[in-house]
């Protein structure tokens, strides 16, 4: 009898969180100060999957007006609020929304957001026949500024070892914007840059 030994290949940490609660990564300041420096916000913004408040704080620095909300409570803004339903407005919307519902979120975006939104995804979010359809075809971003660094993103409280192996990109809908999407390349050295 001949017996084959078979592993089962181990889900990461990001995996089971997707799979068995609310994904909460929080974004790391270097990758929000990426997308203030080099894309302009005029008005208030609403941070609508604001976690722990990581986002929002670089966000303030701005001087612009910032609303953060949360479905869950994560000790920071105001919780219980459901971006994918929520009937409230602003000026700006910008987050790292939780990966399993990025699509449902952009949807909401379109709806709620006056002048411009900004969402932290994966360029692999580009791909997709479902997304081409829905939202590319439909409204494309008016900008895709992409991460040539790396973004690792940990769990809260996590030890904080070894490199992201996803390529991100800031997907940037401006409503006053015309043409084409850009794809740009973020500057590199923010990730290296120490930020209070």
């Amino acid at each position: 009898m001949n017996k084959q030994l078979v592993l089962a290949p181990q889900p990461t940490l990001k995996r089971i969180a997707d799979i068995d609660g609310p994904d909460f990564y929080p974004t790391p300041s270097w990758a929000t100060h990426a997308l203030i420096d080099n894309e302009k916000f005029d008005g208030d913004i609403w941070e609508c999957a604001c976690g722990d408040g990581a986002m929002s704080r670089v966000l303030e620095t701005t001087g612009s007006t910032v609303k953060s909300t949360d479905l869950y409570d994560r000790g920071y803004g105001v919780s219980g609020v459901d971006f994918r339903t929520a009937n409230a407005t602003s000026v700006n919307i910008i987050t790292n929304p939780p990966f399993n519902a990025s699509e449902e979120f952009v949807h909401s975006a379109l709806r709620n957001t006056e002048k411009k939104f900004a969402f932290l995804l994966r360029l692999a979010f580009l791909e997709g026949i479902g997304r081409q359809k829905t939202i590319f075809n439909v409204s494309p971003p008016s900008r895709v500024w992409v991460f040539s660094e790396r973004i690792t993103f940990y769990p809260k409280n996590a030890e904080r070892k070894g490199s992201g192996t996803t390529a991100y990109a800031w997907f940037v809908w401006d409503k006053n914007a015309s043409g084409s999407t850009e794809v740009k390349w973020l500057p590199t050295g923010y990730k290296s840059a120490k930020y209070s």
